[in-house]
């Protein structure tokens, strides 16, 4: 069941607490800051869990949505259906941040990967505190935790003769633009076919630059269990 909804506009220093949230098809929460049709990270979801078990004020976590059950355990490409109509696909765990040390010292490096996952919409619908959650099982292919794993799950979705830009690699894949800079050492190491296929913005190149329309509509996969109350 959903305990808390929380949006951040654009702006805003900190999220704040809502009655209700639209969730849009594709983009992400209407009047969140988050609200990127071509990002992993529309929604940030936790669990109550985390706040008892860590003993942190409310809204510490900075999510969206918060869950009276623990949704932490849930595998990537889970999807979860909220109330009647809205569905969010998880995506990964949502890395601790240095902000969050202002709610308790070294709470960042305590919290581990129980920050929350994030999500992205897969079917819009009005939200409210109270709505039942039902899991749906695992219904697209998992995204992995590690960021690097990332970035070349990314580039193999680049089609052919085209290359992406550093940053936007960065948006897809769901990371800081600040990692860019360690881009062209890892590009390297991933080897020849990945280390042309991603761009700084000002290279030139006859290359069309994608932008990575279609990239989160890509390997959805049946149900694999039925859906269970949660």
């Amino acid at each position: 069941m959903i305990a808390g909804l929380s949006i951040r506009p654009a702006g805003a220093p900190a999220p704040i607490r809502v009655d209700s949230i639209r969730l849009i098809a594709g983009s992400g929460a209407e009047g969140d800051r988050h609200l990127d049709p071509l990002s992993p990270r529309q929604l940030l979801l936790a669990s109550c869990a985390s706040y008892a078990d860590l003993l942190l004020p409310p809204q510490a976590l900075r999510e969206n949505l918060l869950f009276d059950d623990d949704i932490d355990r849930l595998p990537s490409g889970t999807v979860l259906q909220i109330g009647d109509e809205a569905k969010v696909r998880l995506m990964f765990a949502c890395e601790a941040c240095g902000r969050l040390d202002l709610h308790g010292e070294r709470l960042a490096a305590r919290i581990g990967a129980r920050r929350g996952v994030l999500a992205r919409v897969v079917e819009g619908g009005v939200i409210r505190p109270g709505d039942p959650v039902r899991d749906l099982g695992q219904g697209f292919a998992s995204w992995p935790e590690d960021w690097r794993l990332r970035i070349a799950q990314v580039l193999d979705a680049v089609p052919a003769g085209a290359v992406v830009d550093y940053a936007q690699l960065a948006r897809l894949a769901g990371i800081q633009s600040s990692y860019c800079r360690a881009f062209p050492r890892l590009l390297r190491g991933l080897g020849a076919t990945y280390a042309h296929k991603a761009v700084a913005a000002r290279t030139l190149t006859s290359q069309p630059r994608w932008t990575g329309a279609g990239l989160f509509d890509q390997d959805p996969l049946p149900p694999s269990r039925p859906g269970s109350p949660r």
